[in-house]
């Protein structure tokens, strides 16, 4: 027999009563039925139910145990009785009657309890991690991205992509977020950097002439943490040679659609070859943000024109001054009172807005100071116009047009969630394309990139030479998922001169481009294919798939939201001697903190003594 186990706590069923087997796993719970001790014993495939009674030498070591304690248990298999089946467990038609039991490891007081539901204190969950990790929906979340990735990593070998690695100690970037930096004890005062995205060395790739690559990547991102969002992240990286815009969608919306139809638990997903495509400036419209959450109805309107000459003289100043007027819907609401229209103006206030305007109707009868200042003729005009009815109610965005675009978009989802808009049990794909090239930064007072560098612009250098830089637009595109983005891509620039030109644009000098994009550039002018790629979040896809509402709960060893690991204690002090094979000294604030570690050392290293 097997020195643990003969069978896992999932696999006894009724035709294995009778048998001698041998089971470990860890105690989940104890029932003490006077006399008798039921155990579910716990490993990671299920639950057996032990049972001890006072003719089993098993009884009063079991009964000692604390919970979490890992035994390994010999017994007989046998049938429950009818009115003791659970039939919501794989084993629930049988258990087994300890006849000896071995301690594997006794479990001292348990920080959290494995075996209930109970919320704890999430510093207390990630310092106790590897307990976090037994609980039932932490373990199955991690199985199921296990599973997520394995498949992703199926389809996309079936639809002819090669799986590569690229490296993880890389040169820094100037463009996007701050890297995490790496010294070199070999090169004094010059530093590796972490990948923020293997964005460079994909598309040289390509260049080498490999035609589909892809690969579960790990990337790396010093910025500032939100429930979506973690600093070190997974990633389904690819790119493609030799293709078009269409040619990308057309490769990843099956990989994707198929994913979630395959994890979905029967909810309805965007079948792949039907994802929405949304240009950049309509989604900003209709929705306020370039992450529509299509699950909701509510399409934002732009009404600037029926205020220019209203009585409404705040809304008049806006407009005078070149700002917007945004509205969203607020369909049926001639049920709810006026303090459902005063908490959404409160809460646009406490996110940092101006306020939230408002008109109320019903049974056809406006109320709320824009209706009684823009008059009923022109309320009735303005309806008309949006399709509204005599029992709805409207919610006013104004301002700049950037900020009424932003507070639009969250009162969107706000009056979608308050009056249950949302659509449920579904998955809605969409991607999000023709974004523009250039934007203007009104804190440079300079023409500069929107969203990424190395795009090709429509156009190319036509448009780069005749084209206001405002207006032209690029070959970028987001894959956006009830909410989410789950990625970001391009159809890639791999013509030098076009790249100059475009850099150029947002103030970047050729010798400028030369030295921070040496690998890049210089490889574009020993021949490159047109490629294109993009990269699909697996964190945020298994936190969709998972409805978990923090991307943590689907990392089996997350940072916590101050980019700190609990359990192993980083980041963490290091001693003089390890700064030095680097070449850094520490000064200010840094040197403290060293200090005092190595003081706290120097204090236990002598307690210890004593």
């Amino acid at each position: 027999m097997h020195a643990y186990r003969t069978h896992t706590c999932a696999q006894l069923s009724k035709a294995d009563v009778g048998e001698a087997v041998r089971l470990s796993g860890w105690v989940h719970r104890k029932r003490d039925h006077g006399g008798v001790l039921f155990v579910d014993l716990r490993d990671h495939y299920g639950i057996t139910q032990i049972v001890a009674d006072e003719d089993s030498p098993a009884l009063p070591v079991l009964d000692a145990l604390r919970l979490e304690s890992v035994v390994t248990i010999d017994g007989e298999v046998k049938a429950r009785d009818a009115a003791a089946v659970n039939a919501n467990l794989p084993t629930g038609e049988i258990e087994v009657f300890a006849r000896a039991v071995t301690v594997q490891s006794k479990a001292d007081d348990l920080p959290l309890i494995v075996n209930s539901a109970e919320d704890y204190p999430e510093e207390t969950r990630l310092k106790y991690r590897f307990v976090d990790l037994r609980r039932e929906r932490v373990h199955a979340n991690i199985m199921l991205r296990n599973k997520v990735i394995t498949s992703l990593r199926r389809r996309m070998t079936d639809q002819g992509f090669s799986e590569f690695q690229t490296p993880i100690l890389g040169a820094s970037s100037p463009e996007g977020a701050r890297d995490y930096l790496v010294p070199s004890r070999l090169h004094p005062g010059r530093f590796y950097a972490l990948p923020q995205a293997p964005q460079m060395f994909k598309q040289l790739l390509m260049v080498a002439g490999f035609d589909r690559y892809f690969q579960i990547a790990p990337c790396f991102r010093d910025e500032d943490l939100r429930a979506d969002r973690s600093p070190e992240f997974y990633q389904l990286d690819f790119e493609m040679s030799f293709v078009t815009q269409d040619d990308v969608f057309d490769a990843i919306e099956p990989v994707l659609a198929g994913v979630f139809e395959e994890f979905s638990g029967g909810k309805s997903v965007t079948p792949a070859g039907e994802f929405p495509r949304i240009p950049y400036a309509e989604t900003m419209l209709k929705y306020g943000t370039d992450k529509p959450d299509l699950r909701n109805p509510l399409v934002i309107s732009d009404v600037t024109e029926h205020f220019t000459s209203s009585g409404f003289g705040l809304f008049e100043k806006i407009v005078g001054g070149g700002g917007r007027v945004r509205v969203i819907p607020a369909p049926a609401t001639h049920e709810k009172s006026r303090k459902f229209f005063d908490d959404m103006n409160d809460w646009a206030r406490k996110e940092g807005f101006a306020g939230l305007g408002y008109v109320t109707r019903k049974g056809g009868e406006f109320g709320g100071p824009i209706a009684k200042n823009h008059g009923e003729e022109g309320m009735l005009k303005l309806y008309a116009e949006l399709g509204l009815g005599e029992n709805d109610g409207l919610f006013f965005a104004a301002g700049k047009e950037k900020d009424a675009a932003k507070l639009a978009g969250a009162a969107r989802t706000r009056v979608g969630e308050e009056l249950g808009l949302i659509e449920e049990n579904c998955f809605k794909f969409c991607w999000i394309v023709d974004f523009p090239m250039f934007e203007y930064d009104e804190e440079l007072k300079k023409v500069d990139f929107s969203h990424n560098p190395f795009s090709m612009p429509q156009g190319e250098m036509e448009a780069l030479e005749n084209t206001d830089p405002l207006e032209i637009k690029a070959w970028q595109y987001d894959i956006v998922c009830n909410g989410y983005e789950l990625s970001s891509g391009a159809i890639r620039n791999h013509k030098p001169e076009i790249m100059y030109k475009a850099f150029e644009i947002a103030g970047y000098t050729r010798e400028d481009v030369d030295a921070n994009f040496s690998g890049m550039i210089e490889a574009f002018k020993l021949g490159a294919p047109p490629h294109g790629g993009s990269a699909p979040g697996i964190d945020r896809i298994v936190m969709l798939l998972a409805d978990e509402p923090n991307i943590r709960e689907v990392i089996a060893f997350p940072l916590n939201q101050r980019a700190q690991d609990l359990m192993m204690g980083a980041p963490s002090v290091v001693s003089a001697r390890q700064l030095r094979d680097v070449h850094i000294r520490l000064s200010g604030e840094a040197l403290e903190v060293q200090k005092d570690a190595s003081e706290a050392e120097t204090t236990r290293v002598d307690q210890a003594g004593e």
